[in-house]
């Protein structure tokens, strides 16, 4: 027993650490997901400005400090709170013989570092899709979802809006995928990392980008947007569920953009109902939902 609280006191004061000193820039630059975060949001925050999509829609945009507050409290706050947890989960993992190679397919430390990324990027952008359409297709985990479709306009910070019941289903699901690729994370990782970022805060951007043909590769901002519409198309639970990537949508045909005028109405129906204030979102869908009464 005492095995386990060490690993969950030392993977707690260990975050709060990293963090600390991420603040202080007592990490190395390329590390330092704190400021990255920062930079990378200011930077596409500058875009919507100079560049807006929808022209009427406000600097600061309806609930733009709520989806900020989310953006630090799920990327740092609930990721301290949590890393005990994992890593309690992992040295029982290892105690019953279950280790980062027991479902390896593909061993890719040999690999060029390009290829691993790159390997590296597409698994885990796969996994984060097909856990995505687990959230729309499963009612109960549908409900801790619509948090993040409870935006009404769109702009980069929305990006991180999410229940915190979705890191606890992402994160197994992202090491599941590490662990298909020989248990191996890329030294370079926050090379993907920082770039998931950057595409996930243009793709909920108040910016109009589609990339041309390329747009059949990566998600865009027009392709996103027709995610959280309101109005689905009929017999659809959810439409264009890519992360990163929106090869997954049209190889399985889960891709709908019918328009591109920006103009849709966003949310879900009875989403008049829902929660406006953080700390309700947060308890939502515990129990039975008030707009479901």
């Amino acid at each position: 027993m005492e095995k386990y609280i060490d690993a969950f006191v030392s993977a707690f004061s260990g975050s709060v650490n990293w963090t600390w000193k991420s603040i202080i820039f007592d990490v190395p630059w390329y590390t330092n997901y704190f400021w990255g975060l920062v930079v990378i949001s200011l930077a596409v925050w500058i875009l919507e400005i100079l560049f807006p999509w929808r022209k009427d829609q406000s600097i600061f945009r309806k609930d733009f400090w709520l989806d900020a507050f989310y953006m630090f409290f799920n990327f740092f706050m609930f990721a301290i709170a949590i890393s005990g947890f994992y890593n309690l989960l992992e040295a029982l993992f290892s105690d019953l013989g279950i280790t980062s190679k027991s479902l390896a397919i593909v061993d890719i430390s040999s690999y060029p570092m390009w290829l691993q990324l790159l390997l590296f990027f597409i698994v885990l952008d796969f996994v984060q899709w097909f856990t995505h359409i687990l959230l729309h297709k499963y009612h109960f985990l549908w409900n801790f979802h619509k948090v993040h479709h409870s935006v009404k306009e769109m702009g980069f910070a929305a990006h991180l809006r999410y229940h915190w019941m979705e890191n606890i289903l992402y994160k197994p699901l992202k090491v599941f995928g590490v662990m298909i690729l020989g248990g191996f994370e890329p030294e370079q990782a926050y090379v993907v990392h920082f770039l998931a970022i950057a595409i996930g805060h243009l793709n909920h951007s108040n910016i109009k980008i589609t990339y041309g043909p390329l747009k059949y590769i990566f998600n865009n901002p027009v392709m996103h947007l027709y995610h959280h519409v309101k109005a689905l198309p009929e017999g659809r639970y959810g439409i264009n569920f890519g992360i990163s990537l929106s090869l997954w949508d049209y190889i399985f045909k889960t891709n709908y953009v019918p328009e591109d005028s920006g103009t849709i109405e966003l949310g879900f129906p009875g989403d008049e109902k829902f929660p406006h204030d953080f700390v309700h979102q947060e308890l939502y869908g515990f129990g039975k939902p008030k707009d479901e009464q």
